[in-house]
């Protein structure tokens, strides 16, 4: 089943590194109102993921953008940009939980030595 789009938020990818949230927005803010920007943060380097989403209040300034920064150039990089998907919810319906030929649950005794055991299961791929 395909998710609906949200067509006041989009998906920016293709961001350098100097690209930060303010940057993203200021790159925006000429289509229209902006209610939110977001650059997922990588854990382990704590630096964004090359990706970010900005969220405008009205849909038609989305469109605006979309048509007007895909392709276009920031930081020396060039920008998709593509209406974005709702957040799949892990465990939810919506979620990888949904899919069981993926994923199948084992017991912490299945797994090899290098992994610690409890009493929950783990999920594996």
């Amino acid at each position: 089943m395909a998710q609906p789009v949200q067509k006041n938020t989009l998906y920016v990818g293709g961001l350098a590194e100097e690209v930060d949230e303010k940057i993203l927005h200021a790159a925006f803010v000429p289509f229209g109102e902006i209610k939110d920007v977001k650059t997922p943060l990588d854990q382990a380097t704590q630096k964004h993921r090359s990706f970010g989403f900005v969220t405008f209040l009205e849909r038609e300034d989305a469109a605006a953008a979309m048509d007007n920064m895909d392709g276009a150039e920031l930081f020396g990089r060039v920008l998709t940009v593509n209406y974005a998907f709702p957040e799949r919810i892990k465990g939810g319906e919506q979620g990888w939980a949904a899919q069981p030929s993926m994923f199948r649950f084992l017991s912490c005794h299945c797994f090899s030595t290098r992994l610690h055991c409890s009493s929950r299961p783990y999920l594996v791929a």
